[in-house]
């Protein structure tokens, strides 16, 4: 692992792309907050980015307008730094129904969606790399301006273990559990099992490999990393760690303290829509949030978590949620890709 960018091709800058990788990189220097890249297809623009990465050696957030583009992208990026950590972040509903009333009809229909577990897996990989890693680029479509948890808490509640850590076994499954992590024998992500002083974690974040945790008495005797399906040991480790299985994570704290709100403003629809004379509607309200309320009371999680997000982060009404920018460093670069598709034109020109 490297904390910088090295950037390796058997290709050289030729014609204009030595003068636009030195003005771009000068005016990021200078704090320019626009700059504009111009050229054809073909003629080598992410050659020529990839370039100013390099040079700047900062944190790169790469926006597509589509998941086809951002997927070229990410092979190309990572082919120019297969020693870096080059991501892949865009939706992971394979499909996806919001939920919805008609209150004519008194008709509700449940929210429903189809996560692929892949996609997830790299979203999860993306996160991990940009708070550990400072040689990160992330090729994101526009679903990195969505909301998802909070950074401060996804970072803050993740599980760091250290051979020869002094802790209680019963400690980290009750930690893998507060994780989102659950325990079964049908050994896949987002699960752990346990097996005498043999804890296996599979991390949310992770492929094919997997982390065991060997116990001798309140010691962590031995941590390593293996292959989960065959489980043929891969490396022995010093330390590892263990990130949610979910970016919706929220401290236990933070949960009484957002119930409390959300009641809150329950009582203040289902007053709103009592004085209208929507007896129904206010029904069918306060069954769907009491349910939901009670779900995050006893496990911590809901369907639908995101529309309480508000209240699970402590924010002002109107306040925007986090999105995976609030992810990044200060100092982090923003590539947008095709951006006369993707960004309004009063935006780019003033006009």
């Amino acid at each position: 692992m490297t904390d910088s960018f090295k950037l390796i091709s058997n290709f050289k800058p030729k014609g204009d792309q030595p003068e636009a990788i030195e003005a771009l990189t000068k005016g990021i220097e200078k704090d320019h907050k626009h700059q504009v890249l111009l050229g054809v297809t073909g003629s080598g623009k992410t050659f020529t980015i990839a370039n100013v990465i390099a040079n700047l050696n900062r944190p790169a957030l790469v926006i597509a307008h589509n998941k086809t583009l951002a997927a070229q992208l990410y092979g190309e990026f990572k082919a120019f730094f297969p020693e870096n950590a080059v991501e892949y972040f865009v939706s992971y509903y394979d499909y996806y129904q919001p939920e919805a009333y008609i209150p004519a009809s008194d008709t509700y229909i449940d929210k429903d969606a189809m996560i692929n577990e892949d996609i997830d897996r790299l979203r999860h990989a993306a996160t991990r790399a940009v708070l550990e890693r400072n040689d990160t680029i992330i090729v994101a479509s526009v679903s990195c301006i969505y909301g998802i948890g909070s950074p401060e808490d996804y970072l803050g509640m993740h599980l760091v273990l250290e051979e020869g850590m002094e802790t209680d076994r019963d400690q980290v499954l009750h930690k893998l559990v507060e994780l989102l992590y659950d325990r079964s024998e049908d050994f896949r992500r987002g699960n752990f099992r346990v097996r005498g002083d043999v804890v296996e974690v599979y991390p949310s974040f992770s492929g094919d490999n997997a982390v065991r945790i060997e116990f001798f008495g309140d010691d962590i005797d031995g941590l390593y990393e293996f292959d989960s399906l065959s489980g043929k040991t891969i490396k022995r480790l010093t330390k590892a760690a263990i990130y949610p299985n979910s970016h919706w994570i929220t401290p236990r704290d933070r949960i009484e303290r957002a119930l409390s709100a959300i009641n809150n403003e329950l009582g203040e629809r289902l007053e709103f829509l009592l004085k209208e004379g929507r007896e129904i509607e206010a029904k069918r309200l306060e069954q769907r949030t009491r349910f939901d309320m009670e779900m995050l009371k006893e496990f911590g999680f809901c369907h639908g978590i995101e529309n309480y997000s508000r209240h699970l982060t402590g924010r002002a009404p109107g306040e925007p949620a986090h999105c995976l920018i609030d992810y990044f460093p200060d100092d982090y670069l923003m590539i947008i890709d095709e951006s006369h598709a993707m960004v309004p034109l009063r935006l780019t020109t003033g006009r």
